[in-house]
């Protein structure tokens, strides 16, 4: 089966390379055999791919550790659960599962659009085939997975402890879904330069790939951020590592695309600048694999073996070079028809909000590159940390709150003053009643509070622009055809899935800053050596010792848990039991956090440091540690909850939105239809 595996990756590398060639051929000498041939070739090579990657699998499922990268991320006693995702716990097999989600959009692509638009997508197709090509090349000739060791060992060094967690098992791959998918809209923009299409025809053939893309890339930075959370044990979820700015960014880039591509669809403006966005993001995922595998930047998340470095920052070289010199080419053709008619429209809004968007993408990367920059010059790589992230982009966060409350209720081309009055008095009333109801509950005596006050304050008037939004439009239904509250409420999203299902996701947006403020500025925590009937206060809440045990998992771990008992206003209400977990051949134990979580704020418990009687493995029980003691660090973080219900809302306003439209799709069909005949060899048998 290993043997087959690789083979396939051969046999995958030939079919794209000749893919390429023979689209390219079929469509310069017009040569129909040519490009019935390579149009079969997007689907062989997905089927080779998925064939090796179903053996990396079963040798990961049936402990094959004749394989050096099965036996480098896996072991015996290792969880089914997490033998299957170990596949993209290190390089080889990371990449391998990369290419397989390309060749699998690919697939889909070329499944969904073989017999459309015939002047764009098979220029696509070969875009998408080349980028496979490179994967591919990679995957033969440098990060082999099925490399073999000659003598295999009896058991694996295992899966690295922290990567064992449910949301390490679901967070890569929506990451990589978010990377690989910008593919689709990026191979499509590439192949409208190449055949002059410059309308918005390719924008809307890969609207709703975009949105997948944009979704799972957002799902993916919120679940790595519950990963942090709950497995790192330092009572944050978002510390400005680089490889999460690395996520970061192309999030920021891509939602500016996604809100000026509207302006382009609806007044045939900003062409050059969307098509530098959707450019931009796909470099931007790039940029971010090079970082994890540059060695160059120090991560929890960069991989051991980072030897690949050089052959993504040449990829990425020439993908800058390339896009900029043909989006010059093109500049002509790309000039916009009409133009900003005044600053006060939604237009202006829409285009302040892309400003900020890449004023946040852009202090995350100059943040990023800063210590690489700074060793390159002067020899002293200066880090980079979170009061530097914090003190620029909170501010320009803000800015961005407020734009996304302004743009729903200002008026498209020009907006008259007695038009805002009408349309801004609501929800400035709403954030100005807010603002004085808050103020007398929530401190202000630095920086952070202040600025959490304000958040708070913007939240509100974000909501109300929202709401009164959803009233307007329900009440009109209610008034034109006589229909229930829930029937308006329900018809007006439904008819109207793209509108409401972007506000639905604005929702969500607001309870993420609303989180973040929360728990950023009001988090309070403490860390106290503890005896058995000790104990601590903290934010209302008593934490007492009770005990110390040691329990022995399995052969390769041990656990070592703290029991607390957590009472508030002398009532019990809950059993804390922060634990460290200590892993056979790993020199350093494990903190898993115990918290207990509400919409109001988490109590959040770590086990610092311990001392007691040590586990007898000779016995082989469970024992109390009879003078146990132990270093407990605890945490109560506001609102921390109203995050991960944000990034809920967000999918659910993504479902809205993406969801098919039949009267569009029967549009498209027919602009579809008209199109045939375009590449005469495709019309032949």
């Amino acid at each position: 089966m290993n043997e087959l595996g690789e083979f396939a990756l051969m046999m995958a590398l030939a079919t794209a390379l000749y893919g390429i060639a023979g689209y390219v051929m079929a469509i310069r000498q017009n040569r129909v055999d040519l490009y019935f041939s390579a149009d079969r070739t997007p689907l062989i090579v997905w089927g080779c791919v998925m064939v090796s990657s179903v053996a990396l699998w079963k040798a990961f499922i049936t402990d094959d550790f004749s394989l050096q990268y099965v036996w480098a991320y896996s072991n015996r006693d290792l969880d089914i659960f997490y033998k299957i995702s170990s596949f993209w716990g290190g390089q080889k097999g990371s990449l391998l599962f990369w290419t397989l989600l390309l060749t699998t959009y690919m697939m889909v692509v070329h499944v969904q659009n073989r017999k459309r638009d015939l002047r764009v997508v098979p220029i696509a197709m070969v875009v998408m085939l080349v980028i496979t090509l490179f994967f591919l090349f990679l995957l033969n000739f440098s990060t082999k997975p099925f490399e073999v060791i000659p003598v295999p060992p009896e058991d694996g060094r295992g899966l690295n402890p922290l990567l064992q967690n449910y949301w390490m098992v679901i967070h890569p791959p929506t990451l990589y879904l978010g990377y690989v998918g910008f593919t689709v809209p990026f191979a499509f923009a590439v192949a409208a330069l190449l055949t002059r299409n410059l309308d918005d025809g390719w924008i809307r053939m890969t609207r709703k790939w975009t949105l997948i893309s944009w979704f799972f890339l957002c799902m993916g930075n919120l679940f790595g951020a519950q990963w942090a959370y709950v497995e790192l044990g330092w009572g944050g979820y978002w510390a400005w590592d680089p490889v999460e700015n690395a996520a970061f960014m192309p999030l920021m880039v891509a939602t500016a695309y996604l809100h000026s591509v509207m302006i382009q669809e609806k007044k045939d403006m900003m062409k050059v600048w969307n098509m530098a966005l959707i450019l931009l993001t796909y470099v931007m995922t790039i940029f971010g694999t090079f970082i994890t595998r540059s060695g160059l930047i120090q991560s929890v998340h960069t991989f051991d073996e980072a030897t690949l470095g050089y052959f993504f920052l040449a990829f990425l070289g020439v993908i800058v070079l390339f896009c900029v010199g043909l989006i010059l080419k093109r500049l002509p053709l790309l000039k916009s028809k009409n133009e900003l008619d005044s600053f006060l429209s939604r237009e202006s809004s829409f285009l302040f909000n892309n400003l900020v968007l890449l004023g946040i993408a852009f202090a995350t990367f100059w943040g990023t590159i800063f210590p690489i920059i700074s060793e390159a010059v002067r020899g002293v790589k200066i880090t980079v940390g979170p009061p530097f992230y914090n003190q620029v982009n909170v501010p320009i966060g803000l800015v961005l709150l407020a734009l996304i409350g302004i743009g729903p209720i200002i008026a498209w081309r020009r907006a008259t003053w007695s038009n805002l009055k009408k349309n801004f008095a609501k929800p400035v009333l709403a954030g100005v009643v807010g603002g004085a109801v808050l103020f007398p509950m929530v401190p202000l005596t630095d920086k952070a509070e202040i600025l959490s006050y304000v958040a708070f304050v913007l939240c509100i008037f974000v909501m109300a622009t929202i709401l009164i939004e959803f009233w307007k439009g329900a009440a009109a239904r209610q008034s034109l055809h006589q229909e229930s509250v829930p029937a308006s409420y329900s018809n007006l999203v439904w008819k109207n899935k793209r509108r409401y299902g972007g506000y639905i996701v604005h929702i969500g947006v607001v309870f993420i800053f609303a989180g973040i403020a929360g728990s950023q500025a009001y988090s309070v925590d403490i860390e106290k050596h503890l005896k058995i009937g000790e104990k601590i206060t903290l934010g209302g809440y008593d934490l007492t010792l009770e005990k110390v045990i040691w329990i022995k998992a399995n052969e390769t771990k041990e656990r070592l848990i703290a029991q607390l008992a957590v009472e508030k206003d002398g009532v019990r209400i809950w059993t804390g039991k922060p634990e460290k977990e200590f892993y056979k051949g790993q020199n350093q134990p494990v903190s898993e956090v115990d918290l207990r979580s509400t919409l109001k704020e988490d109590l959040y418990l770590i086990l610092a440091d311990y001392r007691g009687e040590q586990f007898d493995p000779v016995t082989n029980t469970m024992a109390t540690i009879s003078d146990g003691e132990a270093t407990i660090k605890a945490h109560v973080m506001p609102m921390v909850a109203w995050i991960w219900m944000g990034g809920w809302t967000i999918a659910l306003g993504t479902v809205v939105a993406a969801w098919p439209d039949r009267a569009e799709a029967r549009r498209r069909l027919e602009r579809l239809k008209r199109m045939e005949g375009v590449f005469a060899p495709a019309q032949q048998e």
